[in-house]
């Protein structure tokens, strides 16, 4: 019987050489964008404590978390129980008391709390990790995928908003993905629970219309009337998620629906001061108020923000938003924070969709030194040696092979240049340099060849 051919979990990916160099490409981007406006870099474990992550999701998040086993005998604690814990959630602390982290922002409330007295506030961090969901693998969606989250947190001004925004404007236009901004506050969303007649439902509510892009507004009134919500309470929110007009029309609309919830008036006026600093700035991407934008976690209190590619299929390739007391959880209370994340492996499929990915992004070796034998190999050792401490990316093909094969090598890693060293190199000190685009040659010394490499590099 034959071997099966190894596989990986669904929803999780290799990634060739190729596509591992686009992808630094993006993390390269989105990290010199943190650093140019102040962020300092931290990394958490891949795991944590589930009690640091269940509750801070909603219901349908605290299902998608991956629990670890505990080590040894994880069994034993559970035989003697009766049959109603082993069909309920009772037995999770029982067998798993540790889970991979569903996402950054809650690990890293966890690592402000324990390191309080090791950071300054606000501080301003970013990280860039994998994070692991069980989803229903899909185009775009994957059990196993990169965040990249900058966030501030000790700080309540609205500036830190408009900084995010700006940080998504500045990545995606040097990525060159045109995009629309979307952005909405979560206390206009309490607010229009509270004028339907329904603030209890404030989280149902949230959770349904986050899906209005996906489902359809039909689909969201059915799973908001499934939730309890009355027909006439669902009736109210139509007009007011169907709101449209320019700014100058949505906001003196929005304040007369919610002038009897002082928490929504309070969710505009914060929204009015971020949307006036944006539209002082030169954006060279678009933004909008969206009323339909929720964002499903729980923990955010105030702004919301979310990020699509433009003329694409596939969804958010960013979002994020404000959490007034995350770090409270913890024992840390009242310190509010506001953060965005770029999904990295969504940015990666939208480029690739729309072939974006610059050549220039693809760093391979400039040079091969063709392998003639042990004797030229000890005569280009330091030839090499010399020419990477000039910053060039180049080796030496490692056996003595057939010549067509160590050009096959070259040409199946984009390899431009080809240096061949024999006996009257060895013995003149100029040697054949061959540019494998033309076929031509040229017979120059080390430091004309290094020279010659530099200057078609910049």
């Amino acid at each position: 019987m034959a071997n099966k051919k190894p596989s990986i979990p669904k929803g999780t990916r290799d990634f060739l050489p190729a596509e591992m160099q686009k992808r630094s490409y993006i993390f390269d981007t989105i990290k010199e964008v943190f650093q140019r406006y102040g962020y300092l870099p931290i990394e958490t474990p891949a795991m944590e404590n589930l009690s640091s992550l269940l509750g801070k999701y909603g219901e349908e998040g605290d299902k998608l978390l991956f629990k670890i086993l505990n080590s040894g005998d994880f069994f034993s604690k559970i035989k003697n129980k009766d049959e109603e814990s082993l069909i309920t959630n009772k037995i999770t602390p029982l067998i798993s008391e540790k889970g991979l982290r569903y996402d950054l922002t809650v690990p890293f409330a966890r690592f402000v709390v324990q390191h309080r007295n090791d950071i300054s506030f606000p501080f301003k961090r970013y990280q860039i990790q994998p994070v692991w969901r069980a989803d229903r693998p899909q185009k775009g969606r994957y059990r196993e995928f990169f965040q990249c989250d900058v966030d501030v947190i000790g700080s309540n001004s609205l500036l830190n908003e408009v900084e995010l925004i700006l940080i998504i404007d500045d990545v995606f236009t040097r990525l060159g993905i045109e995009t629309i901004i979307c952005i909405n506050n979560r206390k206009i969303l309490y607010g229009i629970a509270e004028v339907i007649g329904e603030p209890d439902k404030v989280i149902d509510i949230t959770i349904a219309i986050d899906k209005i892009d996906k489902i359809g507004l039909e689909k969201v009134n059915e799973e908001l009337f499934q939730k309890g919500l009355s027909a006439e309470a669902i009736e109210k929110l139509q007009p007011i998620i169907n709101l449209k007009g320019i700014l100058k029309e949505k906001f003196p609309k929005l304040m007369e629906i919610l002038k009897d919830s002082e928490i929504g008036l309070q969710g505009i006026e914060e929204t009015m001061m971020v949307l006036r600093h944006l539209k002082d700035l030169d954006l060279d991407n678009k933004w909008r108020l969206d009323l339909t934008l929720a964002r499903g976690l729980n923990y955010y209190t105030g702004a919301i923000i979310e990020v699509k590619a433009e003329n694409s299929s596939i969804g958010s390739i960013c979002g994020g938003g404000r959490y007034d007391d995350l770090t409270g959880i913890f024992g840390l209370p009242d310190v509010s924070g506001v953060g965005i994340s770029f999904g990295a492996d969504r940015i990666y499929d939208v480029m690739t969709e729309k072939n974006l990915f610059p050549n220039k992004s693809i760093s391979t070796s400039k040079l091969l030194f063709v392998n003639f034998g042990k004797d030229e190999e000890k005569y280009c050792l330091p030839l090499l040696a010399k020419i990477r401490k000039a910053e060039i990316n180049a080796e030496i093909y490692p056996d003595h092979a057939k010549m067509k094969k160590q050009m096959t090598y070259a040409n199946n890693k984009n390899i431009p240049f080809v240096v061949l060293v024999g006996a009257d190199e060895m013995r003149t000190g100029k040697l054949t340099l061959k540019n494998m685009q033309t076929g031509e040659q040229d017979k120059l010394p080390i430091d004309k060849i290094i020279e010659k490499i530099i200057s078609i590099s910049n």
